[in-house]
Order: C-alpha cells, then sequence, then structure tokens
C-alpha cells in the first residue's frame, strides 16, 4: 500500500525590498508581503502612521525593517541597501515602487520639477538596483519588479516627464532581464492604469467617472490588484517570465 509522502520543511521567508512603501501602492505591496509571512523593508522620505504600526505590531515588527532615504541621492540609496543586507544577509526580491509625477505640458517645465521625477523615478531606480543586482549575481537568484505605468505606453497629455521616464523603466526591464537571466534572476515589470491613490492626483470625480467608464473591468483599481499580480511575478517557481511588462489596468488600454 503506497503512503503519501511527508511534508518538507515550510519554506524560508524571503527577503523583499519595496521602494517607497509608506503610501498609497507601495503601501499596499509591502502589505501583501508582510501578510504572506515575508520579511520586508521599504523607504521614503519620511515615515507614515502605516509604517509605525507595521514598526509596532507584534507581528510584524521583527520582520518589517524601515528606513528614511531619499532615493535620488546616490549615497541615500546606497546605505539603505546595506541596512537590509545588515539586518538580513540578503535580498530576493526587489520591487522598485519610488516614484513621482509632476503635471505640466513639458515647455512649461521647470528645471526643478524635471530632476525631480527624473532622479528619484529614474536614476533612483537604478541607483538601488545596481546595488540589489550585485547581490542576487553573487547568489544566482533573485526577482526584481519594476512598477512603471500605462502612461509609459500610451502617453499622456501634460505628463511628457513622467511617462519618459515611466518608458524608461520598461526599457531598462528588457535589458536587465537579458543581463540576469542567466543567472536565474528574472526581471519584469508591471504598469497600472489608474488606481485609487497617486494615479488620480489632480482628477476630479467626473474625470475618474469618465475613465471608469472607458474602462472595460468598470472600476478604477486598487494597490491589491497590482499587489497580486507583482506576488505572482515574483513566487518561487516563477522563473521563465522574465523580460515582460504586464499592464495591470482593468482593459483601459486594450
Amino acid at each position: 500500500m503506497s503512503t503519501a509522502p511527508s511534508a518538507g520543511p515550510a519554506s524560508e521567508p524571503r527577503v523583499v525590498v519595496v521602494t517607497g512603501g509608506s503610501r498609497g501602492l507601495g503601501a499596499g505591496i509591502v502589505r501583501s508581503y508582510l501578510a504572506s509571512g515575508d520579511l520586508v523593508a521599504t523607504c521614503s522620505r519620511s515615515s507614515t502612521p502605516e509604517v509605525e504600526a507595521w514598526a509596532s505590531d507584534a507581528e510584524t515588527a521583527d520582520r518589517f525593517l524601515f528606513e528614511e532615504a531619499d532615493l535620488s541621492q546616490r549615497e541615500d540609496a546606497d546605505r539603505f541597501v546595506k541596512a537590509v543586507i545588515e539586518r538580513w544577509g540578503r535580498i530576493d526580491v526587489l520591487v522598485n515602487n519610488a516614484g513621482v509625477a509632476r503635471d505640466g505640458i513639458l515647455g512649461m517645465v521647470s528645471d526643478d520639477d524635471l530632476d525631480t521625477v527624473i532622479d528619484l523615478n529614474l536614476k533612483g531606480t537604478l541607483y538601488v538596483t545596481r546595488q540589489v543586482s550585485r547581490r542576487m549575481l553573487a547568489r544566482r537568484s533573485g526577482a526584481i519588479v519594476n512598477i512603471s505605468s500605462i502612461v509609459g505606453l500610451s502617453g499622456y497629455r501634460g505628463l511628457a516627464v513622467y511617462s519618459a521616464t515611466k518608458a524608461a523603466l520598461d526599457g531598462l526591464t528588457r535589458a536587465l532581464s537579458r543581463e540576469l537571466g542567466s543567472r536565474g534572476i528574472t526581471v519584469n515589470s508591471v504598469a497600472p492604469g489608474y488606481l485609487r491613490t497617486e494615479m488620480s492626483h489632480g482628477l476630479d470625480e467626473d474625470q475618474l467617472q469618465q475613465i471608469v467608464r472607458r474602462t472595460p473591468a468598470g472600476r478604477l483599481g486598487d494597490p491589491d490588484d497590482i499587489a497580486r499580480v507583482v506576488q505572482f511575478l515574483t513566487a518561487p517557481g516563477c522563473d521563465y517570465l522574465t523580460g515582460q511588462v504586464i499592464v495591470v489596468d482593468g482593459g483601459l488600454t486594450a
């Protein structure tokens, strides 16, 4: 008579880095990984009540690390990654979520706004990914997800600089997937549509309802919609899906 195989040991929690995880979409992604039992590190320029709750809750305090950091500054990016390594010794998953938008037609964009968007959205992502990828290469494993945007695919009036940075992240995804794939590291982008977070900043309710009417799913997205896809792309065993831009927009750009 055959018997069922005995269950193996529980899998070790992953070490997950989510940049810009103090609010909005980033906080939703952090929350998802904490709920999965993972060890999660995040950063932003300042703390928030949600960050303070994770740091003090008995269920999450030992599995959560927060560092104040301005990722547009290389020294801050390097210090943040170093803090994660000192705490947990490795990084298994990197989610590049930190970003900022500045509205306005390109001809009227100030130098300060242009630098702010490019320095955080693009250079900050490159700074962090450079440091993390070195560690992943040494271990020959890892998963990287870049949070881009449908704005980088379709382009939107008044968001030329933001669109340029998000399109650049998709280009980074494709190039890095070729650089890192032979070492067991996957790299993908997730391009959200309109969410009831920072993506809907500056839109009034009438404008939001117009977007809802154009969206086949019949609603705006929420952070959980994106977090589920990020979790899928970084799940153990999801090692043949790389170099892709996954659009999560309720069918808006279909």
